[in-house]
């Protein structure tokens, strides 16, 4: 998952310091795994040197200097790219997606388009795997079948998805 993609999602929301992009990170996205503050700052000093955040005020404080960080339109451009692009499926692939639905829903973009999207990917990697299944040796085809079930889990993680979305947004937007 790309952790500085999900900042730039949770600054569309308005500017933040690190601290409290770090901590509404871990609530929404980080609970078997936090963001380290070392990670954060790290992040953001990358996305502000690429011109996709800026730093709208600076506070002093009792340690550094309190930076708050705000979503260039080069940043929201960037967000809206990574959205879109399908994820290539792989084990796991839910947090990603699971991101990406969240932020999606957070920034009022169609999570259901990116649902879509996704469903078409897989529907495409099973085509080919099919058919390389269909012309290959016995090993071949059981690694090919053992991609395919992995693969018809997600499509069912989908449908739920989308099914629930309308559940998932509210508790989102709360």
């Amino acid at each position: 998952m790309s952790i500085g993609h999900a900042l730039l999602g949770l600054l569309e929301s308005g500017p933040r310091h690190g601290y409290d992009l770090k901590r509404s990170y871990d609530d929404r996205f980080g609970h078997d795994r936090p963001l380290h503050y070392g990670q954060v700052y790290a992040t953001l000093a990358r996305l502000l040197k690429n011109g996709l955040v800026e730093v709208e005020g600076v506070a002093p404080g009792g340690g550094p200097d309190r930076k708050r960080y705000a979503i260039t339109d080069t940043g929201i451009a960037d967000v809206e790219h990574w959205l879109a692009q399908p994820e290539k499926p792989d084990l796991y692939l839910q947090s990603t997606l699971y991101t990406k639905i969240v932020l999606a829903l957070l920034t009022g973009r169609p999570a259901v388009d990116l649902l879509d999207a996704q469903r078409a990917e897989h529907l495409r990697l099973m085509r080919e795997l099919t058919r390389r299944k269909a012309g290959g040796d016995l090993a071949d085809q059981l690694v090919c079948d053992h991609a395919l079930f992995h693969l018809e889990a997600d499509l069912r993680f989908l449908e739920l998805a989308a099914a629930r979305l309308d559940q998932l947004a509210a508790k989102v937007r709360s």
